[in-house]
């Protein structure tokens, strides 16, 4: 069984919740709680597994809950908004997921097979039933690109991000632009996912470089790098970066 305890200071939010995970055989409902402080408390005391957990609330908000305990006592979190712009927050403290509200019936269940996923994988990791003998994909770590009569190394961790030109991909890193006389496409299908994610048909981006993202009102968002350059993500390729995001905090967990 997996203890799930819910957050929410709405009652009806809470219940909408509560009923979704009724409908699980495999869940048990450890509790609930209307605000912050009793949010840890129940942490605390209960253990959960899980939790649903509501970012904006009187008091203590959800994201301070989650920051004031240390990382080996945090449950697998799931958070719950209203609002889109919560969520490079939700990346960095490592939730497995964020549902905007109101909640779509099968993002809740994508939401909650996640979860039963890392658990389980931690699990396996933890008992030693990880197998080694699976072969490590094996991504490029640097590029050879011409630049004038001389021929420039660009290690792939100093690349911010990509754009498509022409027949070339613009690699961005450390302030200038290098041409790799290769398609934006072949290029994303060499790259590490764990790395780099695609969001938008000519721009892909490094994941460790995203400082922010905005949800703009045609469902496209707009992200910032941390070198302050904004980069339109198109709505095609939204939930590929959502799913980059977290399982990227999902790994560092």
């Amino acid at each position: 069984m997996m203890r799930v305890l819910v957050v929410d200071d709405e009652p009806l939010a809470r219940r909408g919740v509560i009923k979704r995970l009724s409908q699980h055989a495999d869940i048990e409902l450890a509790g609930e709680a209307d605000n912050g402080p009793a949010a840890l408390k129940s942490i605390q005391a209960l253990k959960p597994d899980v939790v649903f957990l509501d970012i904006q609330m009187p008091g203590t908000n959800g994201l301070d809950v989650i920051r004031a305990m240390k990382p080996a006592d945090r449950p697998l979190v799931i958070f719950l908004s209203a609002y889109g712009q919560f969520a490079l927050n939700a990346f960095e403290v490592y939730a497995i997921d964020y549902l905007l509200k109101p909640i779509d019936d099968d993002r809740f269940a994508e939401a909650l097979q996640r979860a039963r996923d890392v658990r389980m994988s931690r699990r396996g990791v933890g008992q030693g039933t990880h197998s080694l003998d699976v072969d490590t994909p094996r991504f490029p770590v640097r590029f050879s690109v011409r630049s004038g009569q001389k021929d420039v190394v660009i290690a792939v961790d100093e690349v911010m991000w990509i754009e498509a030109m022409g027949d070339y991909a613009g690699l961005h890193a450390q302030g200038r632009v290098h041409l790799l006389r290769e398609t934006v496409h072949r290029l994303m299908e060499q790259l590490d996912p764990a790395q780099f994610v695609r969001i938008h048909r000519s721009t892909i981006v490094r994941l460790d470089c995203i400082a922010e993202i905005q949800v703009l009102t045609n469902r496209d968002s707009l992200l910032r790098l941390s070198d302050g350059t904004p980069l339109r993500v198109s709505r095609t390729y939204s939930e590929a970066l959502r799913r980059a995001l977290f399982e990227r905090g999902s790994r560092e967990t």
